[in-house]
C-alpha cells in the first residue's frame, strides 16, 4: 500500500499490526527484565543478613512494589516507558538512594558509637528523600510522588520501623515538591530548608508517638533530623548535574542555562545573523506565551525558540531576514539550488547544536519545525520553466512535529515571518493571518502527530494574535521629522523637516518571498 503524503511504500495493514505488536511485546520484556534486575538490586540493599529465606522475600516484595509503580507509570505516564535510559535512570535512583542511605547509615552508627549518640536517632539523619528530590528535578511530580511511596515502604523494610516508613515518606513528598518550579541550582537550598521544618515536626511526632518525647533521644532526634535535611541539600546538589551529563537529562535548570544570551551561539548568531536572532527572539515570545496554554514546558519552548535556526549562522545572507536591502543572492541561482540552501539550515543547525552539547530535545525540534512542507515559491518558480518536477526536492526532510513544542515552534516560525508581510498591521488583519497560517499548517497535516487538539489550537491562535498585537502596534508620527526622506536629505542642524504622513508601500516580491520560504503554501 503506498503511502499518500510521502509516496513511500509502506507495509499492509495486517504486517504493520503484527510489527506494532511485536514491538510491544520486544518493549515489555525489556522492561519486565529492568524490573527484575532493580528489584534484585534494591531487595540487596534492604537486607541486613544473607539469608537466603530473607533474599527471597525482599526480592519478591520489592518485585512487587516495582510492578504497581510500573502499571501506574505504564497508566499516566506512558511516554517515559518507551525509552530504556528513562527506565535505566528511575532504577539508578532507587538503587542508589538505598545504597546511598544504607552507607550513611553504616557511617553515622560508626560516628554515633565514638560519640556515644543515642543510636535509635541517629536513622533521621539518613538524607533518604534525596531520590525524591532528584526525581522531581529529573522526571516530574507524578513520578515523584509515585517513588517516594515506594521508596518509603522499601525503608520500612529495612529497618522495620513502621515510625521511619512515615518519616521518610514525609520528608521524600516535602523535598520533592519543594523543588517543583526549581530553576536555578540555589532554589535547592530553599528546598533544603522547607525540609528541614518538615523533618523536624515529624521526628518531633515519631518521637511522641513512641513515648519517647521527654528523653535526651529526642532532642538528638529533633537534630538528627536537621542534619538529615542539609545532608539531603548537599547530595542532591552534587548528583543533579553529573545524572544529567550521564543521561542527556533536561532538566529547567539547565533550560535556564542555555537562555543566557551570552551563550556562544546566540552571540555569533546575534553578529553574523541579526535578523535570524531578532526573528529567534520574537517567536520566543510567542511559543512561551502559548505554551502553559497548552500544557508545556515554556522554558523548553522558549529555549527551542531560540536556537531553532541556528543552522542559518552558516550562509546567513541567503534568508531574506538577514539581507540589507540590494539584489538578492537567489537571483542568481537556480530555484533548485535555492531550495538545497534553504533546506540545509535544518541539518546544519542540528550539527551545531549537538556541536555545543544542545538537549536532545532541542534538536529534535530543529529537524522538525519546518516538517516535511514544501518551499512552494522557489517550487512555483521552477514549475515556470518545466513542467517535469520532483516535488520531494523542493520538500524539507521532516518529520513532521512529534511533541507539542515542536508543533509550537513551526506555527509561531511561520506566523511571526507571515507577519512581516503585512503593511497595514490592523488588529483584523493580524488575527486573519494567523488564522490563515495556523489552518494551511493543520490542513497540511503537518499537526497529526503531535497531539495538540482543536481546542489547543484555537489557544495558542489566541495568544499569538496577542503577543502580535503588542509587537506590531503603531506610533504617532515624530512632529518635525520626516523619516521617510532619504539620509543625508533631511535638514541640517538646527533645522527640522515638516513632517510627511506618507507611507512607502513595501516591496510586495520580496515579502511573499520571505513568508513562502518559512511557510509553504500547498501548490
Amino acid at each position: 500500500m503506498r503511502d499518500t503524503k510521502n509516496g513511500k511504500q509502506r507495509p499492509s495493514g495486517l504486517s504493520a499490526s503484527s510489527a506494532e505488536k511485536e514491538k510491544d511485546k520486544r518493549q515489555k520484556r525489556v522492561i519486565y527484565f529492568y524490573i527484575a534486575l532493580f528489584s534484585l538490586a534494591s531487595s540487596l540493599s534492604i537486607i541486613t543478613s544473607f539469608n537466603p529465606e530473607r533474599i527471597a522475600g525482599a526480592f519478591l516484595l520489592t518485585m512487587l512494589l516495582l510492578a504497581v509503580f510500573y502499571r501506574d507509570m505504564a497508566r499516566y505516564k506512558p511516554r517515559f516507558l518507551s525509552s530504556p535510559k528513562n527506565l535505566i535512570l528511575l532504577g539508578v535512583l532507587m538503587t542508589g538512594t538505598l545504597m546511598f542511605a544504607r552507607l550513611a547509615h553504616f557511617m553515622l552508627l560508626g560516628m554515633s558509637k565514638g560519640f556515644d549518640l543515642p543510636h535509635g536517632s541517629i536513622v533521621f539523619a539518613v538524607p533518604f528523600a534525596s531520590g525524591a528530590m532528584l526525581a522531581m528535578l529529573l522526571f516530574d511530580s507524578h513520578t515523584s510522588i509515585m517513588f517516594s511511596f515506594v521508596m518509603s515502604l522499601l525503608a520500612g523494610l529495612w529497618l522495620r520501623d513502621a515510625g521511619y516508613t512515615v518519616f521518610a515518606f514525609m520528608g521524600s513528598l516535602t523535598a520533592a515538591f519543594s523543588v517543583i518550579r526549581c530553576k536555578k541550582r540555589t532554589e535547592i537550598l530553599r528546598g533544603g530548608a522547607y525540609l528541614l521544618a518538615v523533618n523536624v515536626i515529624t521526628a518531633s511526632f515519631i518521637m511522641l508517638w513512641s513515648s519517647r518525647f521527654f528523653t535526651a533521644g529526642a532532642g538528638f532526634a529533633v537534630l538528627f533530623a536537621a542534619v538529615g535535611a542539609v545532608a539531603v541539600t548537599a547530595a542532591v546538589s552534587v548528583a543533579l548535574p553529573i545524572l544529567e551529563h550521564l543521561f542527556s537529562v533536561t532538566t529547567d535548570i539547565s533550560l535556564l542555562e542555555l537562555l543566557n544570551l551570552e551563550h556562544p551561539l546566540m552571540k555569533t548568531m546575534m553578529i553574523a545573523a541579526p535578523g535570524t536572532y531578532h526573528h529567534s527572539i520574537i517567536v520566543g515570545n510567542l511559543v512561551e506565551s502559548a505554551a502553559e496554554e497548552v500544557g508545556v514546558n515554556p522554558l523548553l519552548a522558549r529555549v527551542s525558540a531560540y536556537y531553532h535556526d541556528i543552522g542559518k549562522i552558516k550562509m546567513p545572507e541567503y534568508f531574506i531576514e538577514n539581507q540589507a536591502g540590494g539584489a538578492s543572492r537567489h537571483e542568481r541561482l537556480t530555484p533548485h539550488m535555492s531550495s538545497m540552501i534553504l533546506i540545509s539550515h535544518v541539518k546544519e543547525g542540528m550539527e551545531l547544536a549537538r556541536q555545543y552539547k544542545l538537549p536532545e530535545t532541542v534538536v529534535d525540534i530543529i529537524q522538525q519545525h519546518h516538517g516535511n512542507s514544501i518551499i512552494s515559491y522557489f517550487y512555483q518558480k521552477a514549475r515556470e520553466k518545466t513542467e517535469d518536477l520532483n516535488a520531494d526536492q523542493y520538500k524539507y526532510p521532516g518529520p513532521p512535529p512529534q511533541t507539542k513544542v515542536a508543533a509550537l515552534v513551526m506555527m509561531a516560525d511561520a506566523v511571526e515571518a507571515a507577519s512581516r508581510v503585512l503593511g497595514d498591521p490592523t488588529p483584523a488583519r493580524i488575527s486573519n493571518l494567523v488564522g490563515k497560517i495556523i489552518n494551511h499548517i493543520f490542513l497540511e497535516g503537518q499537526l497529526d502527530n503531535c497531539e495538540l487538539t482543536l481546542k489547543d489550537i484555537q489557544k495558542i491562535k489566541q495568544r499569538f494574535i496577542y503577543i502580535l498585537n503588542g509587537i506590531l502596534h503603531k506610533r504617532i508620527d515624530y512632529p518635525g521629522f520626516d523619516f521617510d526622506r532619504e539620509a543625508g536629505v533631511a535638514g541640517t542642524v538646527g533645522q527640522l523637516p515638516k513632517a510627511d504622513t506618507a507611507k512607502q508601500q513595501p516591496d510586495k516580491e520580496r515579502v511573499t518571498r520571505a513568508a513562502s520560504m518559512v511557510w509553504s503554501p500547498k501548490s
